[in-house]
């Protein structure tokens, strides 16, 4: 059997991608300087959170995905992060390949919540691979890739947000059931609110202006809670 081996060597945002895109450059070698016809490659990428270290505002954005920090030595599990395949075409000993990875900026998603809550140093990667290899000099010969071929990279943050940036713009992203957006429009119409920030923007002003639904002192003395000066 051939034996492989792969390497990341790199990774970019795709800024002409349609949605946010980052594209890793993969190099697959072949033992031997063997002639490969192509490899059917599935690519699994994880985020190893245990390998690199947190300034306190990192660990304070992290707390919901991984609880108090006295207690990361246990919970500071592997994230997956994406799984793609990639089609590599004919070589002969080594070749370098872009490996596509659509990404979300969806907060509901374990990896989004971990890499937006990172300000600066790497983001430490283990990419997984499997696939099929057709191979031979005379012909063709179907082999498998072992499923204990991997790959070691760290992902700068400031390529995750500059591709963040190219497609939110000093913006943010919530999901919302379809009721909740639904109430959400008629109250915009009803107020004939110009955008979705305002519409939020007066729901928080009506929120502020109005008392607590449960307010102890209130019930105890019958009072607002509020003293006049």
């Amino acid at each position: 059997m051939t034996e492989f081996s792969f390497a990341c060597t790199g990774v970019r945002a795709d800024r002409y991608a349609a949605g946010p895109t980052l594209v890793f450059r993969l190099r697959v070698t072949a033992a031997g300087n063997a002639p490969v016809h192509a490899v059917a490659l599935r690519c699994q990428i994880r985020i190893e959170p245990a390998r690199r270290g947190y300034e306190p505002a990192e660990a304070a954005g992290l707390t919901d995905l991984f609880g108090d920090r006295s207690r990361w030595g246990s919970t500071l599990q592997p994230v997956q992060f994406a799984q793609v395949s990639v089609m590599v075409p004919s070589f002969t000993g080594e070749i370098e390949t872009d490996v596509v990875v659509p990404c979300t900026y969806d907060m509901e998603i374990a990896a989004t919540r971990y890499l937006t809550a990172l300000t600066d140093g790497e983001v430490p990667l283990l990419m997984l691979f499997s696939g099929t290899a057709f191979t031979g000099a005379g012909g063709f010969r179907v082999e498998p890739v072992p499923w204990d071929q991997e790959a070691a990279f760290r992902m700068p943050v400031t390529v995750w947000r500059e591709m963040v940036e190219q497609h939110f713009p000093g913006c943010g992203w919530i999901r919302l059931p379809r009721d909740t957006m639904d109430a959400l429009l008629d109250y915009r119409s009803r107020h004939a609110l110009p955008s979705w920030e305002a519409t939020l923007e007066a729901l928080l002003d009506e929120s502020a202006a109005e008392p607590p639904a449960h307010d102890p002192l209130r019930a105890l003395t019958g009072t607002t809670g509020r003293t006049d000066s």
